[in-house]
């Protein structure tokens, strides 16, 4: 079974930034990629940015330039550092691992993120 634990959420004014943290354990043989994905008000989730094993990264239009996602391999944790934050930005934040192995997915609980204009 795999964990994941999630910090770094909370309330900022637009134009601020947050750190968002994921630390895996448990099986996580056979990770492949981590990342974010975001559930705003009145939308399906959608993926914010994540990250491959090898290094490669995937930004969604709305994040790229304003976000950067990192891997600590070693601590299996990655982080998402997000700048100049909107109000539609607000949302709850998750962190999902994948693997080549079942289970193939895990998602953590997810931690909202609010934007105040």
């Amino acid at each position: 079974q795999v964990q994941l634990v999630e910090s770094g959420g909370g309330l900022v004014q637009a134009g601020g930034s947050l750190r968002l943290s994921c630390a895996a354990s448990g099986n996580i043989f056979g990770m492949t990629v981590m990342g974010w994905y975001r559930q705003v008000p009145g939308k399906q989730r959608e993926l914010v940015a994540d990250v491959h094993i090898g290094g490669d990264t995937t930004y969604a239009d709305f994040a790229r330039g304003r976000s950067t996602i990192s891997m600590d391999v070693a601590r299996n944790t990655i982080s998402l550092q997000m700048n100049n934050l909107k109000p539609e930005d607000t949302g709850v934040y998750y962190c999902r691992l994948t693997r080549q192995y079942a289970p193939y997915r895990t998602w953590g609980q997810g931690t909202q993120v609010t934007v105040s204009s």
